[in-house]
């Protein structure tokens, strides 16, 4: 039989990327043919060794038998700042042209067949490049199946949905507990200031015709209320967890994820000298940067707590650190440990680690629920706040904290937490539960692995029938 090929397209952030990266891992197993097209910025972050050309980016590289290759997204090599209203004009405008370069130099002038193009959310006009060569399109959704549910049902009017006149009316959805405005994403909520998000949101969600697929980083299991609500509307379905195999007892050199930043490995001493289940890991990503008070209100509570911690605190590039409260660095250093950016992956994995405070962005949640970790809930902006209410109300594996009218989270909220969750043995016991379903939906014969082989079938088959 031919050579049948597969070309993941992923917007230039590591949380769109590694999803889809693992996803095209799974595919190469079976067979298939994978490639990764992403935007020459990424090249710039994370491939580009220091005494490369600044200019130059090579044709492609290779990670663990994934071809990747990138096209100009109009920004250059991501020295200059761009808002994301603006990168995502650029990317909007500029990618459509040079994937379609790509697509022409590196598979038909190559008389390779391309069987597939998966994208993900955040760049809906691959679908119509997809559309232009006549190649099937899916979508590898990289949030839970309840925001694709909830923003589904938003962009097509299906339900009401807060409003300036009414911004405090609650949401009833099916397969979904009643969602009051602060369990709702961000970007349905009439304060929301973006743009250009609810922009290529809407743009998938309205011609969803376009795309053959619509696959999940999830599994049935977790979501199988909200999966099932969906099924003669839109239908998802769930290959999840696509997390680190490391997390799911397979080989860690077989990962195919990127890491944009340094992970601090010393921590993972740190840990070693830590009893079983006795540490907080406190990490928000690497996006959010607290204020000065804020921060003081996490170490007050933190050191109150008398448990151990590890605490990531990831300064945005270029800009000045936001100081902890003197002293507390000194004072707690025989109770916890800081870091500027830790192995995520071998830190859940400890057994030292008892609960993860968290800003509930949904690869950080996998991962957690896939190590059976306990959570704090503490929500931003996007879909955290949804995954939020799922930690608490639907997959009952923690808590959520409650900030004041002003936004403001206070230590004694934090001590209430930390304390609800390191005594609730209904947390522990879900977690363990969930820990044990995520690794038999990626087994043999599991929920995800049937879901991957019948999309795999179909994708062979649509090309042996043409």
């Amino acid at each position: 039989m031919e050579e049948l090929h597969v070309l993941l397209v992923a917007f230039s952030a590591q949380g769109h990327i590694n999803p889809l990266l693992r996803l095209g891992k799974t595919l190469l197993t079976r067979g298939l043919h994978v490639t990764l097209a992403t935007t020459e910025l990424v090249y710039h972050r994370v491939f580009k060794s220091s005494t490369a050309d600044a200019a130059t980016v090579p044709t492609s590289i290779t990670i663990n038998g994934i071809q990747v290759i990138f096209f100009a997204d109009g920004f250059g090599t991501g020295q200059v700042k761009a808002t994301l209203d603006s990168y995502m004009e650029l990317i909007g405008k500029f990618g459509p042209i040079n994937l379609s370069n790509l697509i022409e130099t590196h598979f038909l002038n190559a008389s390779k067949k391309l069987a597939c193009i998966i994208n993900n959310p955040f760049v809906p006009w691959v679908a119509d490049v997809a559309a232009n060569y006549n190649i099937p399109c899916a979508c590898l959704w990289i949030q839970p199946c309840a925001l694709y549910a909830i923003y589904y049902r938003f962009y097509n009017n299906l339900n009401d949905f807060p409003t300036l006149e009414n911004p405090s009316m609650s949401v009833k959805l099916p397969g979904l507990p009643l969602l009051q405005p602060q369990d709702l994403p961000s970007f349905v909520l009439p304060s929301n200031p973006f743009g250009s998000i609810p922009k290529v949101l809407s743009e998938m969600l309205q011609h969803t015709k376009k795309l053959k697929w619509v696959l999940a980083n999830s599994f049935h299991e977790l979501e199988k209320d909200v999966i099932d609500s969906m099924a003669e509307l839109c239908p998802i379905t769930a290959v999840g967890p696509l997390v680190p195999p490391s997390l799911l007892d397979q080989d860690e050199n077989e990962d195919v994820g990127i890491e944009m930043w340094k992970p601090q490995d010393s921590c993972m001493e740190w840990l070693n000298h830590q009893p079983p289940s006795s540490v907080i890991y406190v990490s928000f990503g690497s996006l959010i940067v607290f204020t000065a008070q804020q921060l003081e209100s996490i170490a007050k509570a933190l050191k109150n707590s008398k448990k151990a911690f590890l605490w990531v605190i990831k300064n945005k590039e270029g800009e000045e650190a936001v100081p902890l409260p003197e002293g507390f660095v000194e004072e707690s250093k025989e109770q916890g440990m800081v870091v500027p950016w830790c192995p995520q992956t071998k830190v859940l994995s400890h057994p030292a680690i008892a609960c993860f405070l968290t800003h509930c962005g949904w690869n950080s949640m996998l991962e957690a629920i896939t190590t059976g970790t306990t959570m704090i809930a503490w929500p931003q902006w996007t879909d955290q706040p949804t995954n939020a209410k799922l930690i608490s109300d639907v997959f009952r594996l923690g808590v959520r904290l409650t900030p004041g009218n002003d936004g403001f989270v206070a230590t004694e909220e934090v001590e209430r937490a930390i304390e609800q969750v390191f005594e609730a043995e209904e947390f522990k016991r879900n977690a363990s539960e969930l820990k044990r379903a995520a690794r038999e939906a990626v087994a043999h014969g599991g929920s995800s692995d049937r879901n991957i082989q019948s999309f795999v079938d179909e994708i062979i088959g649509r090309k042996l029938d043409t």
